[in-house]
């Protein structure tokens, strides 16, 4: 995907009445999609009572990774706010007012970063403004500090609460004319601050989305097909309503896509819903449902299937090239020596730890629902068009969600939750078990790569050839499962080829953390490595000969510039954030021993530069021990808040060592895993010790929860090969003869 990010959410002169700081009311999505977002205006994000008192509003959906507090932080330090003073308020879906509103592609920071620091200068000029008419004195002698205005040379200052009311009569200055502060005089951004969710997560508040109650709320579960596609041919429905606390049981015909590449909203799945007086009996009466299914074409495919066929597409010629230059056949076959492998990962689940869920209100053609999606706008598009009714008939709320990881970038929870609300009549509280939740997620694909590579007689990279076996149809590819044709080392080696092919496949993928990249990054990694060992040079090494040779430039690419979503890798960096964890990990003086090793990685996606090093030790039953991690970021020259930028580094680590154990697999159609104890979770007693370091860069800040990641899989396998020459190229890790100890 290329977005234009090009004066994104350019700000405007503030529309009058009261003291709210709001947009003009053109929505977001549909602006972009007409050439351009919406111009913020700064009277929706800030309410200041006359106590001091001040409010921010936060516009994105809060997932885990922090932006409840971050964004608020960027309006109140040029707003010049008291930290202690400020209270957060979670927004309601309105894009019209509060620009873009979803969680994904680490695209939080990035799209905030100027327009709502211009948000809080605009509104601290305007209470400046007002000061100055109250005091009869210029507003260029008056100054501010931590919610207060001060005029030096008469020694008088006011309070925020005191100027509100004035300031809501003025004029707001033009956002091209608002002077933002120096960085140097930050005192909220860069500085630790503590969730503003913490004490209400920790005391067991009604704070995520399943604690979500209305009243005469039935409880609803959804039974599915374990065959993707298939569709309810009879059940013993009249039995089921007979169980205690049993309201309704539905069966769901469904609008499920069934094509060659799933889109990834394919639209209702067919089901027996069951609503009941309660969640337990709700499940409880599913326990006893008879379910007689059409399992459909679903039902012939198999895990074993399609490594089988994707081992005869490796050894054939490739349906697509992606990127060609040089001579890969030549150098290859003049190279002094030649490195193969096959590597391969599965499907995985995203096993977010609250599970996918909805409440829903229908009464009189409008609709209110309470979500935890991450693309609430994109969610009440698609409920908006299943149910026939008028977006604006549809009001979202945003609550706290218990993981997202791109699960919750999919919204069939949402039109499921509307659909059972209309057809009950009174408020559901749509809640998936979490067998449902790993049977029938939006899965990362899996996907196979053959490589070879091509070294010369000083060990150097002559040539690259990268076959990537993969789910689709043709050219297109399922969704979370891409490739991009600058993938590194792309542009770096003089002969290169990247091709693909793609496998028919009924099943729902999607994108999961660090899309593509926490999968392809493992594969370019640990082969990379495997290359400097072939060749006898330290990895270190070979990764910034790499960085520093002259690229080859992919063409069209000279457009693709710091302006656009995924601007083309600066090696710069990406060579800064290596030197810089090999430094604090004591790269250079580490020492062979058997059974323990060290292993490195890199990559750069989302914006976000991270290289990373694992110390491992392996003992005797190849039980895997990861002793410590050291991280090194570039996400540019502001760490906003520096606590949480380590906490969403840490969980990226955790994440990926998690995805190492992690396997979903398909026999005759039907997912076999149902929960953690076959798909796992990085348990708190294998948690390696994690140290986290920033580079800072001049360049605009950029978010973290997709970079974090990718490096750690292969750092971490990397690390196996150097305690006990074995190679990790299949995941899971018990793919290759090891475990976590």
């Amino acid at each position: 995907m290329r977005l234009n990010r090009r004066s994104f959410l350019q700000m405007s002169a503030l529309a009058g009445g009261g003291f709210a700081l709001g947009l003009y009311p053109r929505p977001w999505a549909a602006a972009q999609a007409a050439g351009g977002p919406p111009a913020l205006s700064p009277l929706a994000f800030i309410r200041i009572a006359a106590n001091g008192e001040i409010t921010i509003m936060a516009r994105g959906p809060e997932i885990g990774q922090g932006v409840r507090t971050m964004l608020p932080m960027l309006i109140a330090e040029e707003l010049d706010a008291d930290w202690k003073m400020v209270r957060i308020e979670q927004a309601d879906l309105d894009e019209a007012k509060y620009g873009p509103q979803f969680a994904g592609g680490s695209m939080s920071t990035p799209f905030a970063w100027e327009p709502l620091r211009q948000v809080g200068g605009a509104a601290r000029q305007m209470l400046v403004a007002a000061a100055a008419q109250t005091w009869g004195v210029s507003a260029a002698e008056c100054t501010t500090e931590a919610g207060r205005v001060i005029h030096k040379g008469s020694g008088r200052s006011a309070g925020y609460g005191e100027l509100a009311a004035k300031a809501a009569t003025l004029n707001a200055p033009a956002m091209s004319s608002v002077k933002l502060k120096d960085a140097r005089d930050y005192r909220i951004i860069g500085k630790s601050k503590a969730g503003v969710d913490n004490h209400a997560i920790v005391t067991g508040k009604p704070l995520f989305g399943i604690d979500v109650t209305l009243p005469g709320m039935l409880h609803a579960v959804i039974d599915k097909c374990p065959v993707y596609g298939g569709k309810v041919k009879s059940a013993n429905l009249d039995e089921i309503r007979k169980f205690p606390g049993v309201r309704q049981v539905l069966v769901i015909d469904g609008t499920l896509a069934t094509e060659r590449v799933v889109p990834n909203e394919p639209g209702m799945e067919p089901g027996v819903a069951i609503l009941a007086d309660t969640w337990w009996q709700a499940q409880h009466a599913r326990k006893s449902l008879k379910v007689d299914w059409d399992y459909g074409p679903g039902a012939a495919q198999s895990s074993e299937g399609f490594a089988k066929r994707a081992d005869e597409l490796l050894k054939a010629t490739p349906a697509n090239t992606l990127r060609s230059y040089g001579d890969v056949d030549g150098a290859l076959k003049s190279a002094a020596k030649v490195v193969e492998a096959t590597y391969a990962y599965p499907f995985i689940a995203h096993g977010t730890l609250e599970p996918m869920g909805t409440t829903a209100a229908y009464k009189d053609g409008k609709l209110e629902m309470w979500t935890t999606s991450q693309t609430p706008g994109e969610g009440r598009g698609l409920v908006a068009k299943a149910l026939g009714l008028d977006p604006g008939a549809i009001t979202v709320h945003l609550c706290r969600a218990g993981g997202g990881f791109g699960r919750r970038l999919m919204n069939d929870f949402m039109v499921e939750a509307a659909w059972l609300a209309r057809q009950a009549g009174s408020p559901v509280k749509l809640l998936w078990a979490r067998e449902d939740d790993i049977g029938h997620d939006a899965f990362r694909p899996g996907g196979f790569h053959g490589l070879k590579a091509g070294l010369d007689a000083q060990g150097k990279v002559v040539a690259w050839r990268q076959h990537f076996v993969t789910y689709g149809d043709g050219a297109k590819t399922a969704a979370g499962g891409e490739i991009d044709a600058l993938e590194f080392p792309s542009g770096r080696v003089p002969n290169y080829g990247l091709h693909s092919s793609a496998m028919p496949l009924l099943l729902r993928t999607g994108w999961l953390r660090a899309p593509g990249a926490n999968a392809i990054c493992f594969v370019g990694q640990s082969f990379l490595d495997e290359v400097a060992a072939a060749a006898g040079r330290d990895p270190l090494e070979l990764q910034l000969e790499l960085l520093s040779a002259k690229a080859v430039p992919l063409p069209g690419a000279e457009n693709r510039n710091g302006e656009d979503f995924d601007p083309p890798l600066n090696p710069d960096r990406l060579k800064g954030v290596l030197e810089l964890v090999a430094e604090k990990s004591g790269w250079a003086q580490r020492k062979k021993q058997a059974g323990r090793g060290m292993g490195i990685a890199c990559y750069y996606c989302h914006l976000g530069y991270f290289a990373e090093v694992a110390d491992v030790s392996v003992d005797s039953a190849n039980k895997v021990t990861v002793n410590h991690v050291w991280a090194a970021g570039d996400v540019g020259s502001q760490i906003i808040n520096p606590a949480a930028a380590e906490n969403m580094a840490f969980g990226g680590v955790i994440e990926g060592l998690s995805h190492m154990a992690q396997e979903i697999t398909l026999v005759g159609g039907k997912v076999q895993q149902t929960n953690y104890h076959q798909h796992p979770l990085l348990r708190m007693r294998q948690a390696p010790k994690i140290e986290v370091f920033w580079r800072k860069t001049d360049f605009p800040p950029t978010g973290l929860g997709e970079p974090t990641l990718p490096p750690i899989l292969p750092a971490v396998g990397n690390a196996i090969f150097a305690a006990t020459g074995k190679r990790i190229r299949t995941l899971p890790l018990a793919k290759s003869g090891f475990s976590w100890a």
